[in-house]
């Protein structure tokens, strides 16, 4: 345990009212995380809300500029925009920030840290830590196994992703518009997506750029190279957003300087930290959404040869996103602080 986790740290947490702020909350109390002062922070929406922690019931308040005051560590799970405004001042102020937003994933100067991949990096933070997004959480775990042994040079990527990694707004409009859909009715307009997402697949998760890719398959493209320590790594991908309420899905191709085999791949995953092997297709066993929540793991099934790449491996990892993808994954990086 690292010198900073051997004393009770006062810990606040920005976002705190949103699905991953309180999954958040929620893995602190799971894991005895050693918090002596507990700040649960919002925007003016959520103001005067309570969120529970530990048995007790708290205010949340509006972020301001002493808020942070005396703050050993901050968790963020806000905006981009919400966070390139607070995390400096919660730096200054002296605390340390774990941001689950894309603001600073991709800057030289912040690290961004998978525990089970690249720990050391954490090391060289100047007081901003970034969590990847869900989709490369959960997909770098097994990669990056199958990469210590046998040198990953090209990945493709079909993600498909839950309504949660939007946020709660998004769940409900999947709730309301399936509800709508099921009594024979038109779905409301989606205020958070282009289309209605209830019971249809929408290739479109962030703002397309002129060639055609968008956001989210880019986030996905340079996270990987960056976490991996694989600048040069070959990556494509296409994402897609589907009517699961929770826990996102990967269907990966990958392939490698040595070829390997399918037995061999399993061996070497089952022996991943943060990867469980769920492979047994003939009786139905393989990952599921459903089946994934609320646990920490990332489960890997389906795992053959590709058929198209010789010596490549195909297989489909699925995790919950609130969990491994955001939640638990920012709580690992506070273990690891020194």
């Amino acid at each position: 345990m690292s010198d900073l986790l051997k004393r009770p740290m006062k810990v606040a947490v920005l976002g705190v009212t949103g699905l991953v702020g309180r999954e958040i909350v929620k893995v602190l109390e799971q894991r005895s995380f050693p918090v002596s002062e507990f700040i649960p922070l919002a925007s003016e929406h959520s103001a005067g809300t309570t969120v529970e922690f530990r048995g007790e019931s708290y205010v949340v308040t509006v972020v301001n500029d002493t808020s942070f005051n005396d703050v050993d560590l901050a968790f963020f799970s806000t905006g981009g925009s919400i966070s390139k405004r607070w995390a400096p001042a919660a730096v200054n102020a002296g605390a340390v920030v774990i941001d689950n937003s894309a603001a600073w994933r991709m800057n030289s100067a912040v690290p961004l840290v998978v525990p089970e991949v690249n720990p050391d990096d954490i090391r060289r933070h100047k007081g901003i830590i970034a969590n990847p997004g869900c989709s490369t959480v959960q997909s770098v775990l097994p990669l990056y196994a199958l990469h210590k042994a046998a040198g990953l040079k090209y990945v493709s990527y079909s993600t498909y992703l839950s309504v949660s990694g939007t946020g709660n707004e998004a769940v409900e409009a999947l709730a309301t518009g399936s509800r709508a859909l099921l009594s024979g009715e038109k779905p409301p307009k989606d205020l958070v997506y282009p289309h209605p997402i209830a019971f249809d697949l929408l290739p479109h998760i962030g703002a397309f750029d002129q060639d055609g890719f968008t956001d989210e398959e880019w986030k996905l493209v340079r996270e990987s190279q960056k976490v991996m320590h694989l600048p040069d790594l070959k990556v494509s991908c296409t994402a897609v957003r589907v009517p699961v309420f929770r826990g996102h899905g990967a269907s990966i191709v990958a392939s490698f300087e040595r070829n390997i085999s399918p037995d061999e791949a399993k061996e070497i995953l089952t022996g991943a930290p943060g990867v469980k092997i769920m492979d047994i297709p003939g009786d139905s066993v393989y990952p599921r959404p459903r089946y994934c929540e609320g646990k920490d793991p990332v489960y890997v099934g389906r795992i053959r040869a590709d058929t198209g790449i010789d010596g490549a491996i195909a297989m489909w990892v699925v995790g919950d996103n609130l969990r491994k993808g955001a939640a638990l994954n920012t709580v690992q990086i506070a273990e690891l602080l020194s």
